[in-house]
């Protein structure tokens, strides 16, 4: 089959265009870094103040499937108030449009004007804005007041999606305390947990442009430090060793 340059020019927007990707993966890295590290971190206290497994498993469960659904919550509820404020603001710009028309027809004027144009070709797009009142009002939405509009079911679909990933991320941690002993556990669940946050930064930095091993590192470390505030406030409460 032929392709046309303007076919070439389609594919790399949806395949290639690392922006296009980077949007959807902000929701899998937020629940999922999140759910790794705030679980790493309550399993290490717990395992530096017990060596017994059931103590720190039972923990750590809690911990993830706890922090799945405030994570999801959290998505749903930040998601569905960007939706709701923007409704309000949109609302609020077509009262304007309404009431004060001149005005808002001049603030259009002066944005575009600052975009260079002038002359009769920004009068014909001003004109064309302001001929129809929703256009009217998305334009000095996204212009004015840089609000992008939120779909309909973005915010069940975003508390879903990081719900998921905070389960996921959550679990990868725990995995080493259910088939080895507390001691070895802890530092193989630092190591695998060290790596997935670093392949995780590595990707996000691939997919947005960013220097790869710079992120990867970054996400790793700063991961990882946060979760040996854990290890170091169980040790305050270490349990002490019977003779």
């Amino acid at each position: 089959m032929e392709t046309t340059p303007f076919a070439d020019d389609i594919r790399f927007h949806e395949q290639v265009d690392p922006h296009h990707r980077a949007s959807r993966l902000s929701d899998i890295i937020l629940g999922g870094q999140d759910g790794l590290v705030n679980v790493l971190g309550v399993i290490l206290g717990v395992a530096a103040a017990t060596s017994d497994a059931r103590i720190v498993l039972a923990a750590g469960f809690a911990a993830a499937f706890a922090e799945s659904v405030s994570m999801g919550a959290v998505a749903y509820t930040s998601t569905h108030a960007q939706r709701t404020l923007y409704d309000s603001e949109k609302l609020r710009e077509l009262r304007h449009i309404e009431k004060v028309p001149r005005l808002e027809r001049q603030e259009v004027y002066e944005i575009y004007q600052k975009k260079g144009f002038e002359g009769p070709l920004l009068e014909q797009i001003v004109d064309h804005i302001t001929r129809n009142p929703d256009v009217w009002a998305n334009e000095m939405m996204a212009e004015e007041l840089k609000l992008a509009p939120i779909p309909p079911g973005a915010a069940w679909r975003s508390a879903i999606v990081v719900g998921v990933s905070a389960i996921i991320g959550s679990l990868i941690p725990l995995a080493p305390f259910i088939v080895l002993p507390v001691q070895t556990a802890m530092w193989l669940s630092i190591v695998i947990a060290a790596f997935t946050l670093f392949v995780v930064g590595a990707y996000n930095a691939h997919a947005t442009t960013g220097n790869v091993h710079r992120s990867g590192l970054e996400m790793a470390v700063i991961g990882i430090a946060s979760a040996l505030v854990g290890y170091a406030v169980g040790l305050l409460f270490r349990a002490p060793v019977v003779p």
